[in-house]
């Protein structure tokens, strides 16, 4: 059987295709039990539910919000760790902070938002 260049180089494509999503669907895992006892600690539930409104936008709004951007994950990590202003019943006020400092938590937590 002969297999010309031009499909061998379309199976390779496909194949490393493949693996990339493969690969990207992995690095998106959550941990559920940990974010949503991060969450709970750092108080985020008070101003953010998964699909309804509070004082701040559900996670749903926040997901569809970042959806196919690029820079989503590094602006959501710069938000809940530095505290900016953010308006609440027409008032500014600092975003609280999230009470971690381990990278990895806080990746998941931003994860945990991004998949909602």
């Amino acid at each position: 059987m002969k297999i010309n260049l031009q499909s061998s180089l379309s199976i390779a494509t496909l194949a490393i295709g493949l693996c990339g999503i493969l690969t990207n669907a992995s690095a998106q895992a959550v941990d559920v039990a940990a974010t949503e006892a991060q969450l709970k600690d750092s108080k985020c539930t008070k101003c953010h539910a998964v699909s309804s409104k509070k004082d701040g936008p559900s996670m749903k709004e926040i997901a569809a919000k970042y959806k196919g951007k690029a820079d989503a994950e590094a602006k959501l990590i710069k938000h809940i760790t530095t505290g900016p202003k953010v308006k609440v019943d027409g008032f500014e006020e600092e975003h609280a902070i999230i009470k971690t400092k381990d990278t990895a938590a806080i990746k998941n937590v931003v994860a945990y938002f991004l998949t909602r």
